[in-house]
């Protein structure tokens, strides 16, 4: 592919004209990417690199069946949704039927970020409620009211950024928060802390509108909320005349693979109130919904406010969305999440129990995340190594990043056309990466029998690891095992900033 400018030219320009708060992925040695297909992108002298980490391609970078839908009717019609189209109305009729029953009223909009902007303006229009609850080390968007409940965002803001109408709750996270895997009942635990909250807030006078979570954290670091926890949580947020918004922008459409929706791993009695989709919903074309109940959809119509949006459902999106669900559903790529991301854990949990970097492994489908520690019993995360790893799996043209409020979680969400072979080559190239790194700290890979037994039994006995190929959530942790180390903790720089992805 002929390049209108060098490398050095591209950089240049960007650094001229884009603003510089606009981060770029591997600033020291940043990549420019020409092309892409499946799950595969190509830089300018045309090396390959293997994607881990783009959910926004789902079904693959640059698919033709995609490609094709959006040119067929790009060549004969674009305009907004204030006129009658057959492709609006028939891909809300196939959207709703992924979901519950009750969830049956779709606002489609271009973005994650301005999905649960609207998802808050329907929570508060509702009842004329104001506050919102929130998550610890939560991402739900860029744009003002979304950087308010965001905690992952406004604390680098300093100490006085989170507004008062903000309530702050526990992340739910078994292996680092706190109520560990190790409690009797983490999901109870957790949401009496929410209910702490309400009762807190309705003491001050004020009433709560909505509780949000992604059904999985992704900036957060891949936390995988207990079983029962969205329901008790529910449960009180209603009672308090709240509703219950599921952020599936990070990890809805079969992600998940067991489910369609990552909220569905809670069991079939959980059904939020209003789901926001993003990212994957059109393969890299700017497109996002919000679905929610036909009672808060027609008590919000009844304000007399009228909701328009220019280009959120019109034709050639909606021709892409339903394109999308086509590829999802021909080539069985939920299916194909579910076997490969089974595969991936187990290949990771070998590396658990053969490296003491690695502190825990957890995941469903093909979004997986590895918390990478200095002394597995202290849980200490290891951020400089993950950083570190990261760049080398760059050097071996492999694309991973690292996330979580610690910046030390390796998060894995590629493209759902993602092969066993790809998780085989990727986790070999991990392996081989961690051995140099623990040999050149003093670190020991594979530590005698009887440790290795302990974590083993560690594993067994306090957590909710998967008993084989056919469970499709997986949590390993290794607080059994301490290692000391004292890796890059002077050598290496860590960016302050991070990048969400």
């Amino acid at each position: 592919m002929e390049e209108r400018y060098s490398k050095a030219e591209t950089l240049a320009l960007r650094r001229k004209h884009i603003g510089p708060s606009c981060k770029i992925f591997f600033d020291k040695d940043p990549l420019k990417i020409v092309r892409a297909q499946g799950q595969y992108m190509f830089d300018e002298k045309g090396e390959k690199y293997l994607d881990c980490i783009n959910n926004v391609a789902h079904v693959g970078h640059s698919h033709p069946h995609v490609i094709k839908a959006a040119t067929k009717q790009m060549e004969l019609l674009n305009t907004n949704s204030r006129f009658l189209h057959d492709n609006l109305v028939q891909y809300a009729q196939r959207l709703t039927a992924t979901l519950p029953e009750k969830l049956s009223v779709c606002y489609f909009v271009n973005s994650g970020s301005e999905a649960n902007d609207l998802a808050l303006r329907l929570s508060r229009q509702y009842r004329g409620h104001q506050d919102v609850i929130t998550l610890e080390n939560a991402y739900h968007g860029h744009v003002t009211s979304l950087i308010d409940i965001s905690p992952y965002k406004f604390n680098q803001l300093g100490k006085d950024s989170k507004k008062e109408f903000v309530h702050v709750a526990p992340s739910p996270d078994i292996y680092r928060g706190k109520y560990r895997e190790d409690h009797p009942d983490p999901a109870s635990a957790y949401a009496e802390e929410v209910k702490k909250i309400i009762e807190e807030t309705q003491k001050n006078g004020r009433k709560i509108a909505a509780f949000i979570a992604e059904s999985m954290q992704s900036c957060g670091g891949q936390i995988i909320p207990p079983v029962g926890y969205f329901q008790k949580v529910a449960e009180y947020v209603r009672a308090a005349g709240g509703v219950f918004i599921a952020d599936e922008v990070q990890v809805g459409f079969g992600r998940v693979g067991k489910h369609f929706w990552a909220f569905q791993l809670q069991g079939e009695d959980f059904v939020p109130d209003i789901v926001t989709m993003g990212k994957p919903i059109g393969n890299g074309h700017p497109m996002s919904c919000v679905v929610t109940t036909r009672e808060i959809a027609e008590s919000v119509g009844a304000s007399g406010l009228e909701y328009f949006n220019t280009f959120g459902g019109n034709p050639v999106s909606c021709a892409i969305g339903l394109a999308v669900l086509e590829v999802i559903e021909k080539e069985d790529l939920q299916g194909n999440a579910m076997r490969v991301g089974n595969y991936l854990l187990e290949l990771l949990a070998e590396q658990k129990e053969k490296h003491p970097l690695v502190g825990d492994i957890r995941g469903v489908g093909l979004f997986v995340g590895v918390d990478l520690v200095k002394d597995q019993q202290k849980r200490t995360p290891a951020t400089a190594e993950a950083l570190h790893l990261i760049y080398k799996l760059k050097e071996h043209q492999i694309l991973l990043s690292a996330d979580g409020p610690h910046r030390n979680i390796l998060k894995f969400k590629p493209p759902m056309c993602f092969t066993m072979e790809d998780a085989k080559h990727v986790v070999e190239t991990i392996d081989a990466l961690l051995t140099e790194i623990e040999a050149a700290t003093g670190m020991k890979t594979e530590n005698n029998a009887s440790t290795n037994a302990q974590c083993k039994r560690k594993t067994t006995e306090g957590s909710s690891q998967p008993e084989g190929a056919n469970e499709s959530i997986g949590h390993m942790n290794g607080a059994a095992c301490r290692q000391e180390n004292g890796l890059y903790s002077k050598k290496c720089s860590v960016p302050s900033r991070r990048i969400r992805t």
